[in-house]
């Protein structure tokens, strides 16, 4: 495989036992198989679940899944377990490796998203493993400003796609403890593995259920992460975790599990607008202005209708049409006290009221990126 930078999700089952204590021997295959990789010349993210579940085993209590409290303190506790743990496995192959832990928030924000991105790269440029998680500690929807702030991660599956996705990587393996996508629920008679996936439509989502007993990612989650995935040009495949040397397997071009095909790979801009920047309020169109804006114009002034909650300049902001519907989103160029003022005016008259050193452009187009309806 030509392909260099690689992304590798692991989930909580895949690196856990039945008990749910870590699973050392599975931990030290995994970096075994990375390491051996990374001397071969790939570049290799690790995202790693299991510090609720390390946590849990630390602290010796019984378990509280309903109290989100009880989790963020086991994984408080877990995190520094797990990471113990990679450290060794990874040092016995003179490998290092860096922790980082990420929120909705840190790649909702431009410069967090770009920052990270540059840690990352310096990391992979000196030899280091970077390990990335999902800081459940603050990583909780209650730290949403408000009823018109959305964010755009809730685990794993969705944070190693959004990664690779920041830094442009090559291929994303997800680790799953199933084979991959199967026609049906696996463990029911006649389920088929399905091994390549051209394009990830309504009727494919619709009909997969079933979560992990000790991770929050499903199958659903995994395709959805596919989604991203394949949407920003990068190719997934969901795989066995338990399947001996299945990375370095999938790094040498054998087929296993379900392979995915990627699309067209967005603008870097568009990336982000798309998949990581969280939404800050909405921004209300007439139906002339979406008609314009889908063919592929900016959105004026004039066509504004109704701005809804506060957003500074450069926040990405839903543009909805006039039956409340988003189809699209983007940054504008004014804040939603400035776009207050000059909704629904022709633009000599909004440069007039603002200065005319203003963008005539209430969103420019190369600012837009268009929702599909279907997803």
């Amino acid at each position: 495989m030509a392909s260099k930078l690689i992304v590798v999700k692991v989930g909580t089952t895949g690196i856990t036992t039945e008990n749910g204590k870590l699973d050392d021997k599975q931990i030290e295959n995994l970096a075994n198989q990375i390491s051996a990789a990374t001397k071969k010349g790939f570049k290799i993210i690790l995202v790693t679940s299991g510090a609720v579940a390390a946590g849990i085993d630390e602290l010796g209590i019984t378990p509280n899944p309903k109290d989100i409290t009880f989790k963020q303190a086991a994984a408080a506790t877990g995190q520094s377990v797990l990471m113990a743990r990679y450290r060794e496995a990874f040092r016995k192959h003179g490998l290092k490796v860096a922790q980082i832990l990420l929120t909705a928030e840190d790649l909702s924000s431009r410069t967090a998203y770009v920052h990270t991105c540059n840690v990352i790269s310096l990391l992979l440029k000196n030899g280091v493993v970077p390990i990335i998680n999902e800081n459940d500690v603050t990583s909780i929807d209650e730290l949403r400003h408000n009823k018109f702030y959305k964010l755009n991660f809730s685990d794993n599956d969705i944070l190693s796609v959004l990664v690779a996705g920041a830094i442009c990587a090559n291929f994303v393996v997800i680790l799953s403890d199933i084979e991959g996508l199967y026609t049906t629920d696996p463990a029911l008679e006649g389920a088929k593995l399905i091994n390549r996936v051209e394009t990830i439509g309504p009727e494919l989502k619709k009909k997969l259920k079933g979560k992990n007993k000790r991770g929050r990612g499903g199958i659903q989650s995994k395709i959805k992460a596919a989604e991203i995935a394949t949407s920003c040009g990068i190719p997934v495949i969901i795989a066995n975790s338990r399947r001996e040397n299945i990375i370095l397997d999938l790094l040498a071009g054998k087929h296993k599990g379900t392979y995915f095909k990627p699309c067209k790979r967005l603008p870097a801009v568009k990336r982000w607008i798309a998949y990581c920047a969280a939404v800050k309020g909405t921004i209300r169109v007439n139906e002339g202005a979406k008609k314009a804006i889908l063919e592929g114009s900016s959105l004026l002034p004039v066509g504004v209708t109704k701005v809804v909650g506060t957003f500074d300049e450069k926040d990405v902001v839903s543009l909805e049409d006039e039956n409340h519907v988003e189809f699209a989103r983007g940054n504008p160029n004014y804040d939603s006290n400035q776009l207050n003022l000059i909704k629904g005016m022709q633009v000599s008259d909004a440069q007039k009221k603002l200065g005319a050193k203003k963008p005539k452009e209430a969103v420019e187009h190369k600012s837009i990126h268009i929702v599909d309806e279907e997803k």
